[in-house]
């Protein structure tokens, strides 16, 4: 069994999902069961899906829940650009967000090829 909380991704993962859940706090109140449950939701599956899937019982189950976790990450890009778009983030908060998510999808990705064997 793996402890979740010793993984960088998993690190990453929660202190981003910390500042998402404080920079929505500034969304239109309208939003709250819309974009801003989405996209705490989104970043938040993230770390969820890490957590989970460091307690499988082989490196090919881990890896498809960091292939999950990946896809997550995917889907808080797609609602940062959105959150930009309609002015909630203002530019520099949305590249803040962009880059760490980034760092954070290559991290993922290198921890889905070592565990594949890549």
């Amino acid at each position: 069994m793996r402890d979740f909380k010793k993984f960088e991704v998993w690190q990453l993962s929660h202190q981003l999902t910390l500042k998402i859940y404080t920079s929505t706090k500034s969304f239109p109140k309208e939003e709250i069961f819309g974009l801003t449950s989405q996209i705490r939701r989104s970043f938040a599956s993230i770390g969820y899906n890490i957590s989970e899937g460091s307690g499988r019982n082989s490196d090919k189950e881990f890896a498809n829940y960091i292939n999950i976790a990946l896809g997550s990450s995917n889907e808080a890009e797609n609602q940062l650009i959105l959150a930009k778009d309609l002015d909630y983030l203002n530019e520099n908060d949305y590249q803040n967000f962009l880059t760490e998510l980034t760092i954070l999808k290559k991290k993922l990705v290198t921890l889905w090829n070592r565990l594949n064997g890549n």
